[in-house]
């Protein structure tokens, strides 16, 4: 997602992506036309007596529309705050709180594992939303009975917090319900089976509100139950690699320093994929006096018109904004890194700084088949026996 920072709470940022400056203003639009609907559920539901013909009059629909709408995200950042209390007061820090399109999200820096732990993270944001359903119902009872306007926001507000609470404990994995229902069943199961029955208890979810979403032609169940369903299977994959690689180490699974091949800067780049040819490689360290100076690939080489080839020096092209990971590193963390910069490979580094081998993602993903296959869990793979 595309996001600006507005501001921080608790040392927590808080962003806004570029969706919610989009659905903020239809959120009011369509609060400001419904106006004398939502006057009669709330006169029924509750008996405010609220009178829907000055309410709905002239600009009034536009200005209750506008406090209604900026309330109700109010309440989305306090959700996201009641989980990232619970979440620090665990030990797991809160990256960033992000506004879009569908609500609220706050990125946790790691994943908690024990189950009550992630139990009480995720129920925290739907408790938040009660007592702010309780407490905007209350008011009702405090705000003069004249002041119509501001009963009609209150009871709103009332209303919607309680529905959100509601909403997202249902189980649609990776929403707050799915996660305490993955708390739940890592009760008895490994983590990432219980992960991946959650997100497949997420996907069927998911289906579902999509077929309510189309039948009754609400784009936005449509998209909420697309959203639900990339996370949940996003989520179980990243659930399942993380527990494949627990315990495992990138000198575990790299191509070590006497199988590495490398480059110098002042080969040519015609040389360059000449030796690619040979050896079947499209990335090379390259290497001056011992010194690792940049990295190039086969789409750097290509960059190269042909008939320069001969002329240009690997020194030219080659990048030498170099990511680099420590030898005693988590496996998992070389994979993040080489998602997170979409990058190929990865040199290894050891404790003095020099290449000791390095790590593509082919090595990862052999080292996780070969564990899959293996049919031990995370648990049963001890250091010692880890893939070479």
């Amino acid at each position: 997602m595309r996001s600006f920072k507005i501001g921080s709470v608790l040392g927590i940022p808080i962003k806004l992506d570029l969706t919610f400056l989009f659905i903020l203003p239809v959120f009011a639009w369509l609060i400001g036309t419904q106006v004398e609907q939502w006057v009669q559920i709330m006169n029924d539901l509750w008996g405010l007596g609220l009178d829907a013909g000055p309410l709905s009059s002239g600009m009034m629909p536009l200005y209750l529309g506008a406090a209604a709408a900026i309330g109700l995200f109010v309440g989305v950042v306090l959700h996201e705050l009641g989980h990232s209390v619970v979440s620090m007061h665990f030990g797991f820090p809160i990256d960033s709180i992000t506004l879009w399109i569908f609500g609220g999200i706050a990125r946790l820096t790691d994943q908690p594992e024990e189950w009550s732990e992630e139990l009480l993270i995720a129920v925290a944001g739907p408790v938040v939303s009660i007592v702010l359903g309780v407490l905007s119902f209350a008011v009702l009872f405090v705000v003069p009975t004249n002041l119509q306007a501001v009963r009609f926001v209150f009871g709103y507000l009332a209303l919607m917090n309680l529905v959100l609470a509601a909403f997202n404990l249902l189980p649609g994995f990776p929403m707050d319900g799915g996660r305490v229902l993955r708390a739940l069943l890592a009760r008895t199961r490994p983590f990432a089976q219980a992960t991946q029955t959650a997100a497949e208890v997420g996907k069927v979810f998911a289906i579902l509100l999509g077929l309510f979403g189309l039948l009754g032609g609400n784009l936005l169940l449509i998209g909420i139950a697309f959203f639900i369903y990339i996370g949940a299977s996003s989520e179980a994959q990243q659930s399942v690699l993380s527990a494949t690689f627990r315990n495992v180490r990138v000198r575990d699974v790299m191509t070590g320093a006497e199988d590495l091949h490398t480059v110098s800067s002042d080969m040519s780049i015609a040389d360059l994929l000449e030796t690619m040819f040979r050896q079947r490689h499209t990335g090379y360290p390259v290497i001056d006096d011992g010194e690792l100076v940049g990295m190039i690939t086969l789409d750097d080489a290509r960059s190269v018109r042909q008939v320069e080839r001969d002329a240009y020096t690997v020194r030219e092209v080659m990048s030498t904004d170099v990511k680099t990971i420590p030898a005693d590193s988590d496996a998992m963390d070389a994979l993040e890194t080489i998602q997170q910069h979409n990058i190929g490979r990865l040199p290894v580094i050891d404790a003095d700084g020099n290449v000791t081998g390095i790590i593509s993602r082919t090595d990862l993903m052999t080292a996780f088949n070969i564990i899959n296959s293996s049919g031990r869990t995370e648990d049963e793979l001890a250091p010692h026996e880890q893939p070479s």
